[in-house]
């Protein structure tokens, strides 16, 4: 316990001493948002990836989808790194960050409103991205917290307040340069836990080999299976290759549309680091992601350890930490700093996302007119505390409730976030004759679909959120088609003077 302990106080100090060193950075809304646009390839690419993998992939998604498939779900994490990570990078990156400057767009809102020149899809996408990335945030709290009372016996609540509390003091300190710099931190702390983790795991059965034949052993128990087959949690594409391709495309492909992903590229300081950035990222995804996935596909071996439901069904968030539960304490710290890590660096990037969209996009020059620029950081820094708190109030109720699984949050908030923005984002960096009305659909379609869905459950959330990404990709070119396309001249200059320059110098914060 004492090794424990210390441990959190390292990381604890280490966290709270650079919110105050990135102070200097934070003296503006530009630098409070953005870091100036002056963020290398390395910090970007941590904070990329750490942005991406927190607590609900560690926890949530390789728990209950390592349980489903078996070593199957390996799968998602190659998907993570090749299309949500490196792909991304090249297909977004450059463009991204060349049209947002050129639009002095600093948010995904931002971009919207300035590209369709409509400052009512500019409040639209605010008022999304605050709502849905509620859920989100409060899944990120409920898989850290799983861990704590298996490794110190804190009660769930406090490990939400307490968690939440060290996370809004770096962000209202130092904005985004305290991110990313965490990011840097906690992503190499969270390279050499994934590592250790899954040594130790793998050796408390046996070896590789040994869990394998274990693995192997065990009878398919999925819906309709006759119980008998075995090795279905070994093979290619597992028991229910299906559902595993829905889970990869939400997972993947959706980080594309998501505001605190691609809000990243904004901030990279030249086209030479996104170069370096997207292999940087790739391989931080498949240590990452594929080791969490990986470990998560032997979680059928900790079956006796597994919390049940009264119905039978296993709580899939505790698959990861019934792994874990005979390792050594010094590893189980680490585990627990590994997660705190991942955890609080998302939920960085997600609380100065929300809370950097709703002042600029919906409070700036429509409820608050004339904002000054000390203004606009008093704001976003009380939204930063307001929204942690509206989230955590939220993973505290979620907490008690039997059914719903931190896997089944994030899918709701990134089927509505990439539902609604992939499609338009990706079409309007692209594709000049993307309208206006195109967009509009494309949001009401995600939103109608998440929604009802929540409503009346006739899909599953992660299938929903799938479909409504794919569906925006014809969406928006089939409704462009069907509607008046914008002033040709008007986006043939936007698209010249924003691309003249793709590959050039360091962009200018000014």
């Amino acid at each position: 316990m004492f090794l424990k302990l210390l441990m959190m106080a390292a990381f604890l100090v280490v966290t709270v001493y650079i919110g105050f060193y990135a102070r200097k950075h934070a003296r503006d809304v530009g630098g409070f948002v953005l870091g100036g646009r002056k963020v290398g390839a390395w910090f970007t690419a941590f904070a990329y990836g750490t942005s991406y993998f927190s607590a609900v992939v560690f926890i949530g998604y390789a728990g209950q989808f390592g349980w489903k498939y078996g070593l199957a779900a390996l799968w998602i994490g190659l998907g993570n790194a090749f299309v949500g990570s490196l792909l991304a990078w090249y297909v977004l990156g450059a463009r991204t960050r060349a049209m947002t400057h050129h639009l002095h767009a600093q948010t995904m809102p931002e971009f919207f409103g300035a590209r369709f020149q409509s400052r009512g899809l500019r409040i639209a996408a605010a008022a999304i991205i605050f709502v849905f990335l509620v859920p989100y945030t409060a899944s990120v709290y409920n898989g850290l917290s799983r861990l704590f009372d298996m490794a110190f016996h804190v009660p769930y609540a406090w490990c939400v307040i307490g968690m939440a509390t060290l996370t809004c003091l770096y962000v209202v300190l130092g904005g985004y340069m305290a991110t990313v710099i965490n990011d840097m931190v906690q992503g190499v702390i969270m390279l050499i836990g994934i590592v250790a983790v899954i040594l130790a795991v793998l050796g408390e059965y046996g070896g590789f080999s040994a869990a394998l034949v274990s693995l192997s052993q065990i009878p398919d128990d999925t819906p309709g299976a006759t119980g008998q087959l075995q090795g279905a949690f070994i093979s290619l594409f597992g028991p229910d290759p299906l559902a595993l391709a829905g889970v990869l495309v939400l997972t993947s492909l959706g980080a594309w549309g998501l505001p605190q992903m691609v809000q990243k590229f904004y901030a990279i300081k030249s086209s030479d680091a996104i170069k370096r950035g997207a292999i940087i990222s790739t391989l931080f995804a498949l240590v990452v992601a594929g080791g969490s996935y990986f470990l998560g596909g032997f979680g059928r071996l900790a079956a006796a350890k597994v919390a049940y439901t009264p119905k039978g069904t296993p709580v899939y968030d505790s698959v990861i930490p019934a792994l874990l539960a005979s390792t050594p304490d010094l590893l189980i710290g680490l585990t627990v700093v590994l997660v705190l890590s991942a955890s609080m660096s998302t939920l960085s990037s997600l609380v100065l996302t929300s809370s950097s969209t709703l002042t600029l996009d919906f409070l700036k020059d429509n409820l608050l007119r004339d904002m000054s620029n000390k203004a606009q950081l008093r704001v976003m820094r009380l939204l930063i505390v307001v929204f942690v708190l509206i989230s955590t109030v939220i993973a505290l109720m979620q907490y008690n409730s039997p059914t719903t699984f931190i896997a089944q949050l994030m899918a709701i908030s990134w089927g509505a976030l990439a539902g609604a923005f992939l499609a338009p984002f990706l079409y309007g960096l692209y594709w000049q004759r993307t309208t206006t009305a195109s967009v509009w659909l494309s949001f009401a379609f995600a939103l109608a679909l998440t929604c009802s869905n929540m409503l009346w459950n006739y899909l599953s959330p992660i299938t929903a959120g799938a479909l409504a990404m794919l569906a925006g990709l014809v969406i928006v070119p089939l409704a462009s088609f069907l509607t008046p396309r914008p002033d040709a001249a008007a986006t043939q200059k936007l698209f010249t003077d924003a691309y003249r320059n793709l590959h050039d110098e360091p962009i200018d914060a000014a």
